[in-house]
């Protein structure tokens, strides 16, 4: 009797490691399938420029800035009033 309960609960335990092995072993396959690899890469991919789109449009807003400072400061104006000067001229066409 005792030995027909273990031999019973190895296989039952083996059954079991086997079922989880497998699983883990299909899920693990899905992972590094080409379709899942493409979708991951796009992914990164559009994550990635967006993020260079957005470094890149602070970098010339940082840059325009600068300019304007630059030029103040070579015309001799106060560089704190030409930012409102620069957006009081854009509104002002005729200016």
């Amino acid at each position: 009797m005792r030995r027909g309960f273990w031999v019973a609960l190895g296989l039952g335990a083996g059954a079991t490691g086997a079922v989880i092995a497998s699983r883990w072993t299909k899920k693990q396959a899905r992972r590094v399938a080409p379709q899942t690899l493409v979708r991951e890469a796009k992914s990164g991919l559009l994550d990635f420029s967006r993020l260079m789109s957005e470094s890149l449009q602070e970098g010339k807003q940082a840059m325009a800035a600068r300019e304007r400072e630059l030029r103040a400061e070579l015309n001799g104006h106060d560089p704190a009033n030409t930012a409102s000067a620069a957006s009081a001229a854009s509104e002002d066409p005729a200016a």
